[in-house]
């Protein structure tokens, strides 16, 4: 490596600040030892590219942090080190990565449920939406949005400082795009990768470029970098609810997904004092899906068909079916297509002024995220058992249904391929099933901060700061108007399927056209009217301010500080008070059955001291003792906090009518949080590290429940004012303890290996949960990853293997609480330097192929349906081996 020296009249902070703006990804970085700056030394300049760099600036970040901080850096201009964020942030010791469709979604710290990770993009909020129906809306950031190419690295923070902002329990994840003035002048990156994997089989295309300019004086830099990624993903498993006459449905999932982002920033620096910056990033994706699920029906032959039961839940978990009985049996396919997306767009004005011993910034900004789905639409054919039926163009099951394991296996006996032959001619969309279900997130915020050095003994420099935003998330829905039976359209069944694929099991059902089904969709909705009982509105007015004090006597350093945050919350929606629709699908929607046309709103607010303590011990010269103390807040869920939703008005079935109140009241969840670690620093970015950590978290929300209650509304289907009143309330609290032990270790020889373990033991209240399991939301007890590579000036090879155990999946509406298995994979990165900035790569992920098993495992008493509980199979995807070839050049 070439090495140049440079002298630096500040070097701690130079070095802080090369690092977290992604420096390191130049040609030339700043890397030394947090020692040497502190002792006014001279600091080298390396060339920081490739896997050891990074490693080695990610150590450089650990060791001079006041905090307990781990990060992951890009080897290079467009080149993290993994083909995807949440993959990447995966391997940092203490993260568990939520796998959603695919890719890395959502992040858990330390065991805490990914609502309690506050995500920021270069220090500020990013808003964000989900793209699927199916899902809660909650506070966590969907990482799906985010392309590998346009980071620079990620910070995340697992102990508590004032200068923080408030929200995350579990930790902050600082993700960080690169600045004009840190490149050299006319730099210019480009890349482009081709994929594709055992299942999903269509060719996955990436395009992403850089290109960033800055003039002679280094005062004034723009930088413009882009994305797009267009391909398709395919699910392919078994959903087994049995809540349908013993379903089980082989169901296949795909998705045409394209991904683009931008970011764009400008960078001022007229003055060595003053720093003046404005970024605009969007990111965006789109998502339109189909789900096509052939139902079985095990629980409508003879008894004798079950030969094994589960004692628990009482469910059939092995039955074979020796002859299909027409007036017996039925069979079911439905195809279920989305039209679905979500964006994301920031724009930030910073500044910061540098003086005689002090410091100014402050950040101004927006950001906005719409998403959701756009239109749903469901076509279904079912055969139904009658006395004297003749069997039917529909293949009837035959064969075994084996759930007796973690995952069900199902054996025909008869050919069970569908074509479009098999179905009716012509065919129609099921009215009921035309809606959209549209998402806003938006936040201003203002933000301004201060520093001046002391000079006060071991207190060395005060930082202070206020915070504003102003928060709201909007929930809507809108349902289809319906044309009369005689006026409904309906389209040529083959122009609505395009090919066919391939179900768990060993058949092939039609392909959706995706398109061609929602334009058939669309041709049969009158207009759109809003569904009342979807909507709800929630406004969040923040502010915050803090005090910090940094401290360095001799071998101890550190920072402590306190946080005082003030909310104020405002809850929004329609009334329930029993108004009656119009009773035409033509006009107004069955959803609207009860409710109001007026909106009414509630608030409440509330304030709370968050004090914090970081303490670094130099035990020797590259040893650390590390000890931190704060308290921190999640804040409750947004579905938590909504207004009343309504189960059960006038649908005929008079045990389930129920209220649910959710409440603006809601105090945030509160830890006391402890961390001690011991960390030994040699050589270029080799380390060894062991830290314990405990959080004591009070205020989870909970459910209470009161049955035959008045609330001044009669049901039509029971003609009484009688009903079941769930409550969100704050009670009861939760406890984590752990573990975490990290080494990396870079030989001379080119090779070098990196691992890490964490153990986690999260108890949360089993009240607040239905399944009534106290462990929290998406929380592994064990996490490890092992990296073994290899790298010269030509050649890089690195073998990455994450394994986390098992953890609980929670989703309201129809999916509910399950189980999901332990789970591993490996993945395999090669790379080699055709020329000087000509890069070929190939990257391979999951290459064990490991499924994706998911069960019930709530106890008989709980009150979660049959299919969840007692270890019962209820969800299982085949996994598949993604591969994926790039080409990459840099000047």
């Amino acid at each position: 490596m070439k090495v140049n020296k440079t002298p630096v009249a500040t070097a701690a902070a130079l070095v802080l600040l090369s690092i977290s703006l992604g420096a390191q990804a130049q040609a030339q970085s700043k890397a030394a030892s947090a020692t040497e700056a502190n002792d006014g030394k001279q600091l080298e300049q390396v060339v920081v590219t490739g896997i050891r760099a990074s490693m080695q600036s990610a150590a450089n970040i650990k060791k001079a942090a006041n905090a307990v901080v781990d990060a992951v850096t890009a080897e290079d201009v467009g080149k993290l080190p993994d083909a995807d964020v949440g993959q990447a942030l995966g391997r940092i010791p203490g993260i568990s990565v939520g796998r959603d469709f695919g890719v890395g979604a959502s992040v858990s710290i330390r065991g805490t449920d990914p609502q309690m990770t506050y995500t920021t993009l270069n220090g500020q909020t990013v808003a964000s939406t989900g793209w699927y129906d199916q899902k809660d809306t909650d506070r966590s950031f969907n990482y799906s949005l985010l392309p590998p190419e346009l980071i620079g690295g990620m910070e995340v923070y697992k102990s508590s400082q004032a200068d923080l902002t408030e929200g995350g329990i579990g930790g902050t994840v600082i993700v960080k795009t690169r600045k004009p003035l840190d490149l050299a002048p006319n730099t210019i990156y480009g890349g482009v990768k081709l994929g594709k994997g055992g299942i999903s089989k269509d060719w996955n295309k990436d395009v992403s470029g850089l290109y960033s300019w800055r003039n002679a004086g280094k005062t004034f830099g723009v930088l413009v970098a882009a994305g797009i990624e267009n391909g398709n993903y395919v699910r392919k498993g078994v959903e087994a609810d049995m809540r349908w006459s013993g379903d089980v449905a082989p169901s296949t999932f795909v998705q045409d997904r394209k991904r683009t982002a931008l970011n764009v920033s400008l960078q001022a620096r007229p003055t060595q004092n003053i720093d003046l910056g404005l970024t605009y990033t969007r990111l965006a994706l789109d998502a339109n899906n189909s789900n096509t699920s052939h139902y079985i029906f095990s629980g409508n032959g003879d008894a004798t068909d079950c030969k094994k039961t589960n004692p628990v839940n009482g469910l059939c978990v092995l039955n074979t079916r020796t002859t299909a009985d027409p007036t017996k049996h039925n069979v079911f396919l439905q195809n279920w297509v989305r039209s679905a997306s979500m964006n994301s767009n920031s724009l930030v004005l910073d500044g910061a002024f540098k003086g005689d011993g002090f410091k100014l910034t402050t950040a101004l900004g927006t950001t906005k995220a719409e998403g959701g789905t756009d239109q749903t639409a469901n076509f279904a054919y079912g055969q139904w058992a009658e006395p004297g039926a003749k069997l039917g163009t529909l293949p009837i099951w035959t064969g075994t249904i084996d759930a007796t394991g973690s995952k069900i296996v199902l054996s025909p006996a008869s050919n069970q391929n569908v074509g479009v032959s098999n179905l009716p001619a012509k065919s129609a969309p099921e009215l009921w099933a035309n809606g959209r279900g549209p998402n806003k997130d938006r936040e201003s915020f203002m933000q301004l901060d201060g520093s001046v050095d002391l000079n006060l003994g071991v207190l060395t420099s005060f930082k202070t700061g206020i915070r504003s935003t102003d928060h709201t998330f909007t929930r809507q829905a809108f349902r289809g108007l319906q044309p009369t039976a005689a006026n409904v359209k309906s389209f040529d069944t083959a122009g609505l399927y395009s090919g066919s694929i391939d179900m768990v099991g060993g058949w092939s059902l039609p392909q959706p056209n995706i398109d061609a089904m929602l334009s058939a969709a669309r041709a049969n909705v009158l207009g759109w009217v809003e569904d009342r009982s979807a909507y709800a509105e929630l406004n969040e007015k923040n502010s915050a301010m803090y005090g910090m004090f940094d401290f360095d006597a001799d071998k101890v350093h550190g920072n402590f500080g306190l946080r005082y945050v003030h909310t104020r919350a405002t809850s929004t929606g329609y009334a329930f008070d029993g108004s009656k629709w119009s009773g035409s699908e033509q006009t107004d929607a069955k959803q609207n059955n009860g409710w109001g046309k007026e909106k009414t709103s509630r608030s409440a607010s509330y304030s709370d001291f968050l004090p914090s303590l970081n303490v670094a011990v130099d035990v020797q010269r590259n040893t650390i003792l590390r000890f931190a103390a704060a308290q921190a807040i999640t804040r409750p869920n947004f579905a938590n906090m909504f207004n009343t939703t309504v189960v059960g008005f006038d649908d005929q079935n008079t045990a389930n009518d129920a209220f649910n109140y959710g409440t603006p009241t809601l105090k945030p969840q509160k830890s006391t949080q402890f961390d001690l670690g011991l960390e030994y620093y040699y050589g270029r970015g080799n380390l060894v590290s062991a830290a314990i950590f405990y959080k004591k978290i009070n205020n989870f929300i909970t459910t209470q429940t009161a049955t035959n209650q008045k609330v001044g509304v009669v049901s039509p289907d029971t003609g009484v004012d009688s009903w079941t009143i769930n409550r969100f309330v704050n009670a009861g609290g939760g406890s984590i303890k752990g573990l975490e032990l990290q080494a990396n270790h870079a030989f001379s020889n080119g090779f070098g290996v990196a691992a890490n373990y964490t153990f986690s033991d999260a108890t949360a209240p089993a009240k607040s949960y239905q399944d009534e399991l106290n462990q929290f939301t998406l929380s592994s007890k064990h996490n490890t990853n092992l990296v073994g590579y290899y790298e010269n000036d030509s050649y890089s090879a690195r073998l990455a293997y994450n394994w986390r155990s098992k953890y609980m999946v929670r989703e309201s509406g129809w999916y509910g609480n399950r189980m999901h298995d332990s789970t591993g994979s490996l993945d395999l990165s090669l790379g080699w330097n055709v020329a000087k900035g000509l890069r070929l790569s190939l990257d391979a992920v999951n290459l064990l192929k490991q499924d994706d098993v998911q069960y019930g495992a709530a106890g008989a008493a709980s009150t979660v349906r049959p299919s969840l509980k007692g270890g019962f199979p209820t969800w299982y995807f085949e996994g598949e081996t993604t591969y994926r070839i790039g080409l990459s050049a840099k000047f």
